[in-house]
């Protein structure tokens, strides 16, 4: 078997179970409606130290305390709203894996647009200039005898 498929479905492998370690057994809540919601809301909660990963896949210790404190307040009786709005409150919208466009996130709403419209401007004007830029192709003794016959 090829060596780099064996390193590639080990690594797989590794992700796979590292993932499945981020929600501890001792996390989980008996109610499996409110396990259901927990994990939901779990989802839409970025891990603050992680950054690129929601506090339900992350083994941060900082995402096991979000992920018990967002369990908390399903158990006291918070809907998921209010359970997000207190993480909000207390980590600020960057906490959010979707953050509200306001204006203060509009530039990072707005720059993938920006930027694919700069790449197209740029695709656009560099495909422009090397038109331009380009000798023509000289002709066949084939294509110059054809020119020749049709001139008379």
């Amino acid at each position: 078997m090829n060596i780099k498929i064996v390193l590639v479905m080990l690594f797989l492998t590794v992700l796979a179970v590292e993932q499945t370690w981020a929600v501890e057994p001792d996390e989980i809540l008996s109610d499996p409606a409110l396990e259901a919601r927990a994990r939901e809301i779990s989802r839409t909660l970025r891990c603050v130290v992680c950054q690129s990963e929601n506090i339900d896949d992350s083994n941060a210790p900082l995402a096991r305390d979000l992920r018990l404190l967002v369990r908390d307040r399903l158990t006291a009786g918070d809907s998921d709203q209010a359970v997000v709005d207190f993480v909000v409150a207390r980590y600020g919208d960057y906490v959010l894996l979707k953050p509200p466009v306001q204006k203060n996130t509009l530039l990072l709403w707005g720059a993938p647009l920006i930027l694919a419209l700069i790449a197209g401007v740029g695709c656009f004007v560099f495909f422009l200039r090397r038109e331009k830029t380009m000798p023509p192709k000289p002709l066949s003794a084939s294509e110059q005898d054809q020119i020749e016959e049709m001139l008379g």
